[in-house]
């Protein structure tokens, strides 16, 4: 047993020096979960003092016992460590003629004797530097990964020393096992074979699967049965030879892949560990361990983020990288794939996509291959489900074409388990707003380019916080399982014929991803100070009239939460102020009766971005808030039955998470809290106006304001035409509000937005309120006024005339 301690004070100097040099900045997971009164056996994959004087520094810094010591259990001595390296290595029957199998073994049969005995066994995993190794290689990853020893290791630290991960896993109690299994020796062949598989997991989880050369990868793709179809059908449509068809596969396949760099990785990560530190004030992160979880059970793993910002991808692979993640290949636009970005971007995994591809099958095709290639190799891949980035703020339309890809690799490979991750990314500054304004007021999106790079660098600044909220994942496997059953026996891999169920399945898995992202949303100090100023007249608040409001939102959230999954500023109404107006989005102004909080005058127009982030997690108490003022007094079941009717549009078009069956549940929770917080009181089944603070109630119900005027227009708009196109609709309904923001002095840019519109009136005709047919029954008719009057009731009388007036002078546009 003595063998088994670390001997040789000049190596131990050595090593220990080694590690505090060159070991820095490590990412450590440490998800423990150990009651230190019971003893400790840390169990290493490597037989390496190098990995044990690094698990040494760790421990110290976390408080955990030093490996080092030995450890005292039932009166007997033990090492504080054990390794499994020469476990893995030898063949199974050998097993038993080992000192660490022999160590464990004693363990467990101690356990017969000491009852209160319960030895924790936790696995750590060490690993410097993730490089992964390249593909087709000669030898074996086992042997590959056993040249970890010796010198290889030594120089592994020396480079990249500070790119360590160290994590440990959760505790294994003997105790546990000895309850549920007895005392076997098979029990610690069974222990040994789970440890080992463990530890392979985690460094497939860290380091990712062996790369594919780009030569290879090109030789695969052309070799595919798919793609010498598509290039010979290519060579006969346009009357070209096999071999100009096979060149232009080869640009095509050029053009789309990635090319990773693990060096253009480690030095990209120096480099934005400087910037981020310069830009953020913190970077806050949630959720991340359920993708740690997932990478570590074996399931290929698709990020589908909200797209804000270019700032986007950066973050999140920034911080992926610094959870001990692997990098994702990330499916970018090709308007990115310009000098030098373009190639940096394909070191860093991006691959390119164009923006339509519909009549090119070529494309098409090679551009599935190339994804279902990823999918096939387990590379995780992250792609933005809206397609583009949201310029008003509100999570966009998802664009199913990648999830269709996505699925369809999936049944090529049913055995392989894809989970999609839905992330919320949100920030307290976006640096492209102010180019978002100019695109909202009809100017055209500049193109992406070296010269606007250096350009946009003069407005690189103090951005505050930045949340990125991992929601909860959704696995394809088991989505299928549950709302298609048989799905396995309509599947023919072999076959380009999609399933008749996957076009439906594949629309609903991209609604329950934006539902998913609004889960995970994060409140900060900048969308809640603008959501509040914004609802008032002037956009101006005193100090005291600010702070009450906040206080009004922060209630609201903290105890009718959106979800379990969003995040809520920890901060007092005070402080909330005090942050925005270090950032400088809203300022403060002194009269004779105090201090008043604005907006500046230039940016009320596009501050409303910001509110819009979180427009969702306010919306059904805004609308409940306009309907009691409207009223005064109203009874519970027509509160009840008013926003059951808007409801279905508001949750199409926002993504909200609720199904019209949990409504009544959410309603009751919601006018308890106005209660609560005395806007209203209940006298029986009668809900009546409080006038003390019906101020705040008044700020609360204009979020929505907006919102139930667009669609007063376009249901106006649609009762004078009825035979009108979805499209007319849209046209139609752009220039009324044009007009009604000039008349009523309406500032928010996105009012009359085109893309905002659109899925607003997809929204109605989802909801069942309008429909395409020509020929309606007077009940359906019926049902349409009475949506309309409903409407019409809830927005000020001055804006339902402008409205009828405006509608009225245009149904001959």
């Amino acid at each position: 047993m003595e063998s088994m301690f670390i001997n040789g004070r000049l190596s131990d100097f050595f090593c220990n020096r080694l590690i505090k040099t060159f070991v820095h900045n490590q990412a450590c997971q440490n998800n423990l979960d150990i009651d230190s009164t019971y003893p400790i056996i840390y169990l290493l994959c490597e037989h390496s003092k190098i990995d044990l004087f690094a698990l040494r520094e760790q421990c110290l810094q976390l408080d955990l016992p030093d490996p080092l010591k030995p450890i005292e259990i039932a009166g007997r001595i033990f090492p504080h460590y054990l390794y499994l390296q020469d476990l893995t290595m030898q063949h199974s029957s050998y097993m038993t003629h080992l000192a660490s199998f022999a160590c464990l073994n004693d363990i467990l049969l101690l356990h017969e004797y000491q009852v209160a005995l319960d030895v924790q066994v936790v696995l750590v995993s060490i690993i410097f530097g993730r490089m992964p190794s390249r593909e087709p290689q000669n030898i074996s990853y086992i042997k590959k990964y056993a040249e970890l020893y010796g010198m290889y290791k030594f120089f592994s630290v020396c480079i990249f020393g500070r790119d360590s991960v160290i994590r440990f896993s959760q505790k294994v109690s003997i105790r546990q096992i000895m309850t549920k299994y007895g005392h076997d020796k098979e029990i610690i062949h069974k222990l040994i074979r789970v440890a080992r598989i463990h530890f392979i997991r985690e460094r497939l989880a860290t380091v990712g699967p062996r790369l594919l050369e780009r030569h290879y990868l090109l030789q695969k793709l052309l070799q595919s049965k798919v793609i010498t179809q598509a290039i010979e059908e290519e060579a006969k449509k346009k009357n070209i030879s096999h071999k100009k068809a096979q060149k232009n596969t080869i640009i095509l396949i050029k053009e789309i892949s990635a090319n990773v760099s693990y060096l253009a990785i480690y030095c990209t990560d120096y480099l934005m560990r400087l910037i981020w530190e310069k830009l953020y004030q913190g970077i806050n992160i949630r959720g991340s361990q359920r993708v740690l979880q997932l990478a570590q059970r074996g399931h290929t793993i698709v990020y589908v983020p909200c797209h804000k910002s270019h700032m986007d991808y950066l973050l999140l692979s920034y911080i992926l990288y610094h959870q001990g993640l692997f990098l994702p290949h990330i499916a970018a636009g090709i308007n990115l794939n310009f000098w030098p970005v373009g190639t940096i971007f394909r070191y860093l995994g991006a691959f390119f996509i164009r923006r339509e591809f519909k009549c090119n099958k070529l494309y098409s095709t090679v551009f599935r291959e190339y994804l279902g290639e990823l999918f096939d190799r387990g590379y995780s891949v992250e792609y933005f489900v809206e397609g583009g980035r949201s310029r008003s703020g509100y999570l966009r339309s998802p664009k199913t074409g990648m999830l269709l890809v996505t699925l369809q690799s999936m049944l090529r490979a049913t055995n392989r388990p894809i989970s999609l991750v839905p992330i919320y990314i949100g920030y307290e500054h976006v640096l492209e707003v102010r180019s978002y304004k100019n695109e909202l007021r009809g100017m055209t999106k500049k193109k992406e380019g070296f010269r606007s790079i250096v350009h946009g660098l003069r407005y690189l600044r103090n951005f505050g916080q930045s949340y990125v909220n991992f929601g909860e994942p959704l696995s394809l496997v088991n989505y299928l399982n549950r709302h298609i059953p048989e799905w396995r026996k309509g599947v023919n891999p072999r076959s380009s014929q999609h399933p008749a169920w996957l076009t439906p399945v594949v629309h609903n898995i991209a609604q329950e991803i934006m539902i998913r992202i609004n889960n995970a949303a994060a409140v900060n100090a900048i969308n809640l100070s603008v959501t509040a100023l914004l609802a008032a007249q002037e956009c101006s608040l005193t100090r005291q009239q600010l702070m009450e409001q906040l206080a009004c939102y922060l209630q609201l959230l903290k105890n009718v939460p959106y979800s379990l999954e969003t995040t809520i500023p920890n901060m007092t109404e005070h402080e909330l102020i005090e942050h925005a107006l270090c950032m400088k989005k809203i300022k403060t102004q002194k009269d004779s009766t105090g201090q008043v909080i604005i907006l500046p005058e230039e940016p009320v127009g596009w501050l409303s971005y910001y509110r819009n982030n979180i427009y969702h997690m306010l919306v059904v108490p805004s609308l409940i808030a306009t309907i009691l003022i409207q009223y005064k007094k109203i009874s519970r079941i027509e509160l009840y039955r008013q926003v059951g009717i808007i409801y279905p549009i508001l949750k199409s078009e926002l993504f909200l998470r609720w199904h019209v069956n949990e409504l009544p549940h959410l309603l009751d929770l919601l006018v308890s809290e106005f209660a609560r917080q005395e806007f209203l009181r209940q006298e029986k089944n009668i809900i009546s106006l409080k006038e003390d603070n019906c101020y705040k109630l008044k700020l609360l119900a204009s979020g929505i304001r907006e919102t139930l005027q667009l669609y007063t227009i376009i249901l106006s708009i649609w009762m004078q035409q009825p035979q009108v196109t979805r499209k007319l609709l849209v046209k139609k309904s752009s220039v009324v509000a044009r007009r009604l923001s000039v008349l009523c002095h309406i500032r928010t840019l996105e009012f009359c937005d085109k893309a905002i519109l659109t899925p607003i009136i997809f929204a109605i005709y989802d909801a069942g309120y309008i429909k395409d047919s020509l020929c309606l029954n007077d009940a359906e008719e019926s049902n349409i006024q009475h949506v309309y009057v409903i409407l019409s009731n809830l927005i000020s009388q001055d804006i339902k005339i402008a409205i009828e007036s405006t509608v009225k002078n245009h149904t001959c546009i």
